[in-house]
């Protein structure tokens, strides 16, 4: 008797590598959720051989991977798991565009900083392949500039951060469970990876964050969600899982595009800053305010989409 089929259209698989604080607010939002997940492991620079012919280039982590479709960037991701798991929701306020507005800061210049901290800090302690892949794409094409000036500007940086982690513990400061309230949200994934990084890669970073007693509380309260069930799984098997799927996303035209973006078009896609990164081309599915998918077709893989935010990203046209 032949076994039935597994449906593996709508398994949920995580690339990432353990030490990613990007990947950690990802894990945190499938906990929020209560999620099943898979695990495929990625190294930490690239070259990324079986992550690249899934994305077209892209080697940002993490990369969220549902059967033919690929999700680069946390926003993304964040927003697919809303559309597709949308309870619990990751706004449980009305105030999910506020959220995303903070979430430009905490990904943006916050980010930024915490990286400048723990690059810094370490400063020629780094591995000269690590330094090179993360100083080309956080701090340009001079990163040895930038890495000895985050060294040497430590206690400015650390005084910029104390700000708005001293902002945080106030919001707090009446013993709420999340930043929100009762419930986690969106925020709180978004903010809490940034503190996991900057207490586990900062040498300073625990005796930094004491001061804020409030913020540390609720630190635990999101450590305490956990990131859902998850089960490991091979970089083969997750391209098999692209190649006997295909995307699922359906063409759609937004009028107001302001680059007027059709299904079809032929562009790239990259972010939307010099860290050195390969573009992504394909054609477009469909483009709106939040969202561009992109059609690939990979010689081995089959059809592909690949999905990014149109925040904090360009789109070239190419044809």
């Amino acid at each position: 008797m032949t076994a039935p089929q597994t449906d593996t259209s709508s398994e949920i698989i995580l690339h990432n590598y353990p030490q990613s604080p990007v990947a950690e607010k990802a894990r945190i939002a499938f906990g929020i959720k209560g999620l099943s997940w898979r695990s495929v492991k990625i190294p930490r620079i690239v070259p990324k051989p079986m992550l690249t012919p899934l994305t077209g280039g892209y080697r940002r982590t993490p990369v969220m991977q549902i059967g033919a479709d690929i999700y680069c960037d946390s926003q993304c991701i964040l927003r697919e798991l809303e559309r597709r798991h949308p309870s619990p929701s990751f706004f449980p306020r009305a105030d999910a565009g506020l959220m995303w507005s903070l979430s430009r800061w905490t990904d943006g210049d916050m980010f930024d900083l915490a990286v400048k901290i723990v690059l810094g800090s370490v400063g020629e302690g780094l591995p000269e392949d690590f330094a090179q892949d993360r100083g080309r794409l956080y701090l340009g094409q001079d990163w040895a500039a930038g890495l000895k000036a985050a060294n040497a500007a430590l206690p400015h940086l650390a005084a910029q951060l104390r700000a708005p982690m001293g902002w945080i513990n106030a919001q707090l400061s009446d013993n709420r469970a999340f930043l929100l309230g009762a419930d986690p949200a969106s925020i709180d994934a978004q903010l809490y990876h940034l503190v996991w990084f900057i207490r586990g890669r900062w040498d300073r970073g625990p005796a930094f964050l004491s001061e804020f007693t409030n913020l540390e509380r609720w630190e635990q309260n999101v450590s305490n969600i956990g990131h859902g069930t998850m089960s490991g799984m091979s970089p083969d098997d997750a391209l098999l899982r692209a190649k006997e799927n295909e995307p699922i996303t359906s063409a759609r035209v937004d009028p107001l595009d302001p680059q007027g973006l059709v299904p079809g078009m032929v562009v790239t896609v990259s972010p939307d800053i010099d860290g050195g990164e390969q573009p992504v081309e394909g054609s477009v599915v469909m483009a709106d305010c939040y969202t561009i998918a992109l059609h690939r077709h990979d010689p081995v893989l089959g059809n592909i989409g690949v999905h990014f935010p149109r925040a904090g990203y360009r789109v070239v046209i190419q044809s």
